[in-house]
């Protein structure tokens, strides 16, 4: 299976998850990114899966996903990786999107600081029919300040209550069983290995 992303830090997520499932997971990086227009992960999910299918001419795993923050309205929502609209690396951009949210939020004052991650996984054949399409979500807490090294994006301002530390300060393997991409992974993967196997 491919697995379309121009993010690095997902595909080695996707092909660490799939590995339980001894699913082999391909990373196709270097790839133009299509518009994401759509109002609902799932949505976006679809769009990538389709684009990225068409284009290799294979069927295609994409992805999409976000940081939901009750008291700023579910920002930032699908607007996620781009929530700071920064220019520069990747790495860059990421400082800058927890920034904001941090800024926005400790603004706030004294209040709920209760956040979900959302993930939505779309499978694709190159015609662009859907084969199988899954959400998952995890419950986490915004921290006020930064912890950890690990991961990428939002991770070390989330806090995951069953862990008792951010996910920049757990393990790849205590994070993957608990993350929202993982709950997403284990419906595809009961999908995949349903399927009849072909000589």
């Amino acid at each position: 299976m491919t697995f379309a992303s121009t993010n690095p830090h997902k595909a080695q997520e996707i092909r660490e998850l799939f590995a339980v499932y001894e699913v082999a997971v391909h990373h196709a990086g270097k790839l133009a990114a299509p518009v994401e227009d759509a109002d609902t992960y799932e949505g976006n999910a679809r769009i990538k899966a389709i684009a990225y299918a068409a284009a290799l001419g294979v069927t295609c795993l994409a992805d999409d996903s976000g940081v939901e923050v009750a008291a700023l309205g579910g920002a930032p929502g699908l607007r996620s990786a781009h929530y700071a609209e920064a220019v520069g690396t990747r790495v860059e951009r990421d400082e800058a999107n927890r920034d904001k949210l941090l800024l926005e939020l400790n603004a706030l004052g004294v209040v709920d600081r209760a956040a979900r991650l959302v993930c939505a996984l779309c499978l694709a054949e190159p015609s662009g029919r859907i084969l199988f399409s899954a959400r998952g979500v995890a419950a986490a807490i915004v921290t006020e300040a930064p912890r950890g090294e690990n991961g990428s994006g939002y991770d070390s301002v989330l806090f995951i209550p069953e862990l008792g530390k951010t996910i920049a300060e757990a393990s790849a393997t205590e994070w993957n069983g608990r993350s929202h991409r993982a709950a997403a992974v284990r419906q595809l993967a009961a999908y995949l290995l349903a399927q009849p196997r072909t000589s």
